[in-house]
Formats: structure tokens, C-alpha cells, sequence
């Protein structure tokens, strides 16, 4: 009689679902993987609409006259910790409703590195996915643009949205990086842990600590910034009169470019999430429980 286990996988048993799962996404067919990249793109941005919302919550709005006008007196270390946890929608989303997400597919690395997946249908993944992704991301802010729900919270959305993102663009480029690195490390942790799931509830309890960590810390996901940044650029960009209403609350909107989301976010964000996710995680757990199989 087989043996029925209800545990959790334990991890030489996590290492070869990953290779499975690896070969599974590479072999995909482009169509597809287009598709539910543009889904996972969607639902990241879903789980940073949560974010900014509940971050809103942690600010004070005043009037012309210096008088708060909105304001819930949370303390910085509060409003990061719920913030992480309402982001965590997104890779619940991506993980149990099943989308095909960039970062979390640096884990086909392991199924690359045990010669089941060509470099070629490796790169051809990465390339369509993060592709799918910005399409997904950027058409989520577009249609929140039209929504206005930036104006909510007597404006402390939309004003809690461009200090988020004047913020990200304005990081040196080693900084970027290795905020990049650590965020994907914990990323790619998280989705290393649905690998030993067994139920649906199983694989959200997997994802978020480790979500939660990355956002709270403030380190960087390239994905969910195809959301943040474009976001508050095109609040910036296309919404003068609400802009003249609630510049002087943000800081350093200058350094709100297109030229800033790409050079100072986006590529060593990328650069810093591959590194970590793909290096950190996937090589690392490779070495460990399948150099020796290959071998």
C-alpha cells in the first residue's frame, strides 16, 4: 500500500518540484505565457493599489490653512508592516490563481542548471514574462489613473502614491542594485516555500512573511514598480489641476522623470532581482540538493 503523507515536502523533495515546475513554465507556449505574465503583472499591481492605500493611512493631510485634514497617526514601523501584508495579495494571486511572474521565475535557473531547460528557452521565458509583466502593470495604472481613486482620503492617496515613487527614483544605481537583491532573495524564498505546500492555505502562510519582510524593509521589485512609478508620473503628468493642489505636499517631484523610473529604478532593480533571485536562491538550493543527482 502507498504511503499517504499530509505533511509539507521537505526540501530535496521542494528542490525537485522546482526543477518539474522549471521545465513546466520554459516549455509554455509563447502565447500562453503572455497572457498569464500579463496577469501576474496585474495582480502585483493589484497587491501595490492595496499598499499605497493602506500606506495612506499612515499619513497627515493638511489644508492650506496647516489645519489636518486626514490623518490616522500610525507609527512608521506600523504602517510598514500592514503595508507589506496587503501586498502580499499580489504573489497570493500570482501563486494560487497561477500567472507567470519575472521575478518568481528566476527559479527556473534550478531546472537550467540540471540541463533540463535550454539557456536559450531560459532567456526566451525571462524576455516574454517581464515583458507580459510591464504590459499588465502599466495598463493597471492607466485604468487606476482614469478611477481617480488617487484623489481618496482627502487626497492622501494620490499624494502617499508620488512620495513612493519620488522616492524610488531617486536612488543611486548600486544602491538600486542590492535593494534589488534583497528584495528578490525574499521573493524568491517565498515562492521556494510553495514548494513545499500541499494546500492552498499552505501557500499563502508561505508567502507572507517573506513578502512582508521585503516591502517593510523598503527593498525593491521591479514589477511592482511597472505600477508605483508610472502611476504617480502620469498623476504628475496628466492631472495639472491636481497637481497645483497638492505639489507643495511632495517633495522633490523633479526628480519624477520617465528618464529616472528606467535608469534609476527599473535596470538595477532588475539587475539586483536577478542576482538574487537566480543566484541567492535558485543556484544556492541547486548546489545544495541537485548538483549531486546531476552529477
Amino acid at each position: 500500500m502507498t504511503e499517504v503523507r499530509i505533511d509539507s515536502l521537505l526540501p530535496a523533495e521542494m528542490a525537485t518540484r522546482a526543477e518539474y515546475l522549471g521545465v513546466r513554465k520554459a516549455e509554455m507556449p509563447a502565447f500562453t505565457m503572455l497572457m498569464l505574465s500579463i496577469l501576474a503583472g496585474a495582480f502585483i499591481a493589484l497587491g501595490a493599489i492595496f499598499a499605497t492605500t493602506v500606506a495612506a493611512g499612515g499619513m497627515s493631510v493638511t489644508d492650506a490653512s496647516g489645519a489636518v485634514t486626514y490623518s490616522t497617526g500610525l507609527p512608521y514601523g506600523v504602517t510598514r508592516l500592514l503595508t507589506g501584508l496587503v501586498f502580499c495579495l499580489g504573489l497570493i494571486l500570482v501563486v494560487v490563481g497561477g500567472a507567470e511572474l519575472f521575478t518568481g521565475n528566476n527559479m527556473i535557473v534550478m531546472a537550467w542548471a540540471s540541463g533540463k531547460v535550454t539557456g536559450r528557452a531560459l532567456l526566451r521565458n525571462w524576455a516574454i514574462v517581464y515583458f507580459g509583466n510591464f504590459l499588465g502593470s502599466i495598463g493597471t495604472a492607466a485604468l487606476m489613473f482614469i478611477s481617480r481613486q488617487y484623489t481618496f482620503g482627502s487626497d492622501a492617496v494620490g499624494i502617499t502614491a508620488l512620495r513612493i515613487a519620488v522616492g524610488k527614483s531617486d536612488f543611486e544605481f548600486m544602491q538600486a542594485v542590492a535593494l534589488g537583491i534583497l528584495c528578490n532573495a525574499l521573493v524568491c524564498l517565498a515562492v521556494w516555500l510553495t514548494y513545499s505546500a500541499r494546500t492552498t492555505l499552505d501557500k499563502i502562510m508561505s508567502i507572507i512573511f517573506p513578502v512582508t519582510a521585503f516591502v517593510a524593509a523598503g527593498f525593491e521589485h521591479s514589477i511592482a514598480n511597472m505600477y508605483f512609478i508610472p502611476y504617480a508620473l502620469l498623476v504628475k503628468g496628466f492631472d495639472p489641476e491636481y497637481m497645483a493642489k497638492i505639489g507643495d505636499k511632495v517633495a522633490n517631484l523633479d526628480a519624477l522623470t520617465w528618464q529616472a523610473f528606467f535608469i534609476k529604478n527599473l535596470i538595477p532593480v532588475t539587475i539586483g532581482n536577478i542576482i538574487g533571485g537566480a543566484v541567492l536562491v535558485a543556484a544556492i538550493y541547486w548546489i545544495v540538493f541537485l548538483r549531486i543527482k546531476k552529477d
